[in-house]
């Protein structure tokens, strides 16, 4: 059953833990939750959990102190360990996969899972993934993308992670439509919820029946993203305010990356994402960073 956890600190907005359950396709996700079909419900995700230490820190003071609800992790990356021996030894928290085919930070890299042999189309000439999703969608096969990604599934489960779910780094699985075929076969497979594209995104990529599609499967998956949104001008705080007044009813998807202010947090974007210099600074916020 899903776990359900009402904040007091925001008026009207059910927050919501990733693990569904779907049941009667007839019903909205919202009712089939036990809702009502005008009910907004939030789920507070955060992305990149297992990148590094200070991310982990900042994930599980949110999850333990604060509104986010569920997160998701980054098998390939290098403390991965140390977020799985902290999901195990905590089953009631809610963990998903962020499913990894990049590593887009200039001196901060990663790679695959699954054994290099297998996936060669993910690596670039220094062995590790590729920086930007372009490029894994014109060197890379779908099925390669297929394996790293259940190698990663199957690293969780045997370190002990309750997996409730997947998503995608960078949207590297769901922005071309032969990777997003394999994105769901791994939902099928696992018997997981997906984060699916926002509707806009989904059009821009000429997929805007996809949600409709995967749907028809019987894969669930909120009704709504919250993406391009968080680039809105103006002051940060005012806008999320904005964001969350204007939610919709239904399920809506909200994604946050949450990180403690240390050398470490400052050194990984210090250079930039891609191989490009940074050209802009750290939030000045006064805990956390979003990268």
């Amino acid at each position: 059953m899903a776990k359900i956890i009402v904040s007091a600190g925001l008026a009207g907005v059910l927050l919501l833990s990733c693990t569904i359950v779907p049941s009667n396709a007839q019903r909205t996700l919202a009712e089939r939750l036990g809702y009502k079909a005008t009910d907004k419900i939030l789920i507070v995700n955060g992305d990149d959990i297992g990148m590094c230490h200070t991310g982990n820190l900042a994930a599980i003071d949110c999850m333990e102190h604060g509104l986010m609800t569920c997160g998701t992790i980054m098998v390939p990356c290098p403390w991965f360990t140390e977020i799985a021996r902290y999901a195990k030894a905590h089953p009631k928290r809610d963990f998903g996969l962020h499913l990894t085919h990049t590593s887009e930070w200039q001196v901060y890299r990663w790679g695959p899972v699954a054994s290099k042999n297998d996936v060669k189309g993910l690596l670039d000439p220094e062995g590790y993934f590729w920086r930007d999703d372009g490029d894994v969608h014109k060197r890379a096969t779908p099925q390669e993308a297929y394996i790293e990604a259940k190698a990663q599934i199957q690293k969780a489960l045997a370190a002990g992670i309750d997996v409730t779910h997947l998503d995608s780094h960078m949207g590297t699985m769901q922005l071309d439509p032969r990777f997003h075929e394999m994105y769901v076969k791994l939902a099928l497979e696992f018997h997981l919820p997906l984060r699916m594209g926002s509707q806009s995104t989904m059009e821009k990529f000429g997929a805007g029946q996809v949600r409709k599609q995967v749907a028809g499967l019987g894969i669930v998956f909120p009704d709504y993203l919250i993406h391009e949104e968080r680039d809105g001008p103006g002051p940060k705080k005012e806008l999320w305010m904005n964001i969350l007044r204007s939610l919709k009813p239904g399920v809506t998807e909200l994604y946050i990356h949450a990180g403690l202010r240390t050398d470490e947090m400052k050194a990984i974007p210090a250079r930039g994402r891609f191989g490009r210099p940074s050209t802009t600074c750290l939030p000045r916020i006064p805990t956390y960073v979003s990268l």
